[in-house]
This record gives structure tokens, sequence and C-alpha cells, in this order.
């Protein structure tokens, strides 16, 4: 029997089809957007949430629900059970990002006619992203593909600290992964910063994303800043810099008196701990050396990333 597979989670709709398995998808999360074919498959969730709220109301939105236990994202067990999936994919890293894991075996226990296999995947930095991909290639009797592409992703990588290893400054960077309030991306994305050439600073690599205050950000005074919040793309990013632009202390930063600030597409790839964390690092080599420039590009800018100056 041909595997029935629902994705929960946009980075896990991403590595199922780059094991070449897209036509086994049979349901995906209201986020799963990447390949642009995807879209036409059944939605199974739905946020609780005003997603479309400024970043501040969002993080409140959520404090809110945590505190009163509340999961933020709803699943159609209705559409579950219609599917019939012999496969559902979710993750535990982060109950904000996505569907949890608890979520997921709380509807399962509620399905009709169907017990899929939960397959949750716990990504904290770059080896345990390769291990989610071994992981779901295992269950999904596809072992050998999943070796293969984490071979191939691991061998981009490697071409893309290749191609910064002559270059003698090492921009020290602050990635802002939300704005209001100010967080730090942390889990695999200081990896990315070292592999592109620069040094990470306000964030620990598998460690979550933490808040930092501006006395943080003054105290650093970053070289580079990349902003890219969680979930949004570059129109919705640049639609909150007032935010930034409201407090003195933005102008004072060496980042930002010397034009090395960028807008960077968190939704698209930073955020997805999947196949495009080589997109992302191929982006952050263009911003921190300025690639697209004096070098061959990779071709990202104005797609993947923007120079503030450029909104």
């Amino acid at each position: 029997m041909s595997n029935r597979i629902v994705s929960l989670i946009a980075s896990a709709t991403e590595i199922v089809t780059a094991l070449g398995l897209q036509e086994q998808l049979v349901g995906r999360s209201h986020e799963c957007d990447f390949p642009e074919s995807v879209r036409s498959l059944p939605v199974c969730s739905e946020p609780r949430i005003d997603v479309n709220a400024s970043s501040g109301e969002i993080d409140r939105q959520v404090r809110a629900a945590v505190t009163d236990a509340l999961s933020i994202y709803k699943i159609s067990i209705d559409e579950l059970s219609r599917l019939q999936p012999t496969h559902l994919i979710t993750q535990s890293q982060c109950e904000v990002c996505a569907v949890s894991l608890e979520d997921v075996q709380q509807a399962v226990c509620q399905m009709i006619g169907s017990q899929p296999k939960i397959i949750s995947h716990n990504p904290m930095k770059l080896a345990e992203i390769w291990n989610d991909i071994r992981t779901t290639a295992l269950a999904l009797n596809v072992e050998s593909r999943g070796e293969e592409l984490i071979g191939s992703l691991q061998q981009r990588l490697e071409a893309v600290r290749e191609s910064v290893s002559q270059r003698t400054v090492k921009p020290r960077v602050v990635c802002l992964e939300w704005i209001q309030p100010m967080m730090s991306a942390g889990n695999w994305m200081p990896e990315l910063v070292e592999i592109a050439g620069g040094v990470p600073l306000l964030s620990e690599a598998g460690k979550h994303s933490p808040y930092f205050e501006w006395s943080d950000l003054r105290a650093v005074n970053p070289d580079v800043i990349a902003i890219m919040p969680c979930g949004f793309d570059l129109p919705r990013t640049i639609s909150e810099l007032g935010v930034l632009f409201d407090s003195p202390d933005w102008f004072e930063l060496r980042a930002v008196r010397q034009g090395r600030v960028y807008l960077a597409d968190g939704n698209q790839y930073f955020n997805r701990p999947g196949p495009r964390v080589v997109e992302s690092a191929e982006i952050l080599a263009e911003i921190l050396h300025d690639i697209g420039h004096n070098l061959p590009t990779y071709q990202h800018h104005m797609t993947g990333w923007l120079r503030l100056e450029e909104c």
C-alpha cells in the first residue's frame, strides 16, 4: 500500500518533496506553501490567533494562549479522518512555530478509521535537521534517498563555506528573528552565519532563540543586522520596521550608520529547518560579503533579501 502522508509543518513538506514523495502527500498544514504545487492539497490545520496582527500583538496573543495552556493551532479531525493518512509529520521543537506533537497525538486519538504513524521533528541545529531527514526517509521506506539528500545538502553548504573562506573580514552579525519584542535567531542560525563567514551575536547554536533588550544590542554593536522575523515575508517585514525606527538607539548602531542592515525572507528560508537551509546560507553569504556586487552572485537579491535602503 502506498504511503498517505499529511505534513503539519512546512519544513517537513519540503523534506518529503525533496525525497521525491510529493505524490504521496494527501494533506498539509495552513503554512505549507512550497513547492507551489502543494497549495492544492487539503488543509488540515488553522491558527487560533490573528496571524495578520503586528509582531507585538502576535506575541501578546501567544503569551496569553500559553498562560491559559491553550494550543495556538487547531487540527481538523474531520479532514484527517477523511484523508485516512498512514503517516502524520509534526514537530516538538516549538509550540509557536507549528502544530505540536501533543496536538497531533490528541488528534489521532479522535480520528476515525485510521491510526497513522507519527513522525516528529525536533531540530535545534544542523545535525538534527539531517537526523530528521534521515528519520523521515526511513519511516517512508526511502532510506537511501535520505542519505543522498543529506549528502547533497552538506556538500552545498561546504561550497558556501569555501566561497567565502578567503575573505579576511568576518562581520559580527545579529539576526533578528522577532521585532517586538526583539529576539535573536538561535537554533541552527548561528551555524549558518559561521558557514557564511560571519560571527553570530546574541544567540547560541543548538539553543532556542533568546529575547534581548536595546541595551544588549548597543553593547554588542554589530557590524551587520539581518532582520528575518519568523513567518514573515519581505513585504510583511517592511511593514514592521517602524517599531525599530521609533527607538533613538536604532540610529546609533554601527550597522545602521554604515548601511549594513538587511531584510530577509524569514518565512521561506531561515525559519524552516529543511532543504532550504542551503539557500539560507547562500543569502547570508551574499549579505555579509556583498557577493552580488563583487563576486559571482547566487541571485537571491530582491527575492530572498534586500538592503534596508531598497525598501
